[in-house]
């Protein structure tokens, strides 16, 4: 992986997300290309693990009557761990900037969660992003990219909950091709997205030309013990 980045930002990690159920566009990258994500759902009934709450935009045009699996209720997130990388990691909040783009984590050791989107273990595709190098050095998802399918990511909740994901697959992808509605889109499942940069490493522009994509699904809750 290329090194020698100063200060080197997850370009958007794609670009900007969703304000809470409102359509919002997506930057990718730094093209300026446009794209409409769907629409982040409203709060999950307290407590819920199988049937999503009136009015959930996730659970109309179908997903309702196909949903697999369980899912909790919106919970702010405290902890991501990845195992195999031997990463642990407390999570900060992210939201939007002026621009419009994604705010990305302001200390390279540390992930963060994307609060206008699901939170982890809920119904859709929550989003936790973290850098691949800062000034050089390795960041919080320098490994990002090595994962592999059936490794686990451990995401603790402020309920006292720990949502255990089991990785389906990891991608790479040009910032300019990046496969919004695939990471952003409604799905019938409590899923993960972890982002980082990777590939190729833009000198004159002081910017990775990819995206590495970890794709993850709820397979366990733990609970505190009583």
């Amino acid at each position: 992986m290329p090194r020698g980045a100063t200060r080197v930002v997850l370009a958007s990690l794609a670009g900007a997300a969703v304000a809470a159920a409102v359509v919002a566009a997506v930057w990718l990258g730094q093209t300026g290309q446009e794209a409409t994500p769907a629409e982040v759902p409203s709060e999950h009934a307290p407590g819920s693990l199988s049937q999503p709450a009136a009015g959930n935009p996730r659970a109309q045009g179908g997903i309702r009557d196909s949903l697999v699996g369980p899912y909790l209720s919106e919970s702010a997130q405290v902890r991501v761990t990845v195992p195999t990388l031997g990463v642990t990691s407390d999570l900060v909040e992210l939201g939007l900037t002026a621009a419009g783009a994604m705010q990305v984590p302001t200390d390279p050791a540390v992930a963060g969660w994307y609060t206008r989107g699901p939170a982890p273990g809920a119904l859709g595709p929550a989003v936790i992003a973290g850098h691949v190098t800062w000034d050089g050095e390795p960041a919080v998802f320098y490994e990002l990219g090595s994962l592999r399918s059936g490794d686990t990511v451990e995401v603790d909740r402020s309920d006292g909950k720990t949502a255990v994901f089991t990785v389906q697959r990891v991608a790479r992808f040009p910032k300019d091709e990046f496969p919004t509605q695939a990471v952003y889109g409604p799905v019938n499942h409590a899923s993960l997205r972890l982002i980082t940069c990777g590939g190729l490493y833009d000198e004159s522009n002081s910017r990775y030309l990819d995206n590495v994509v970890v794709f993850a699904r709820l397979a366990e809750v733990r609970r505190p013990a009583s």
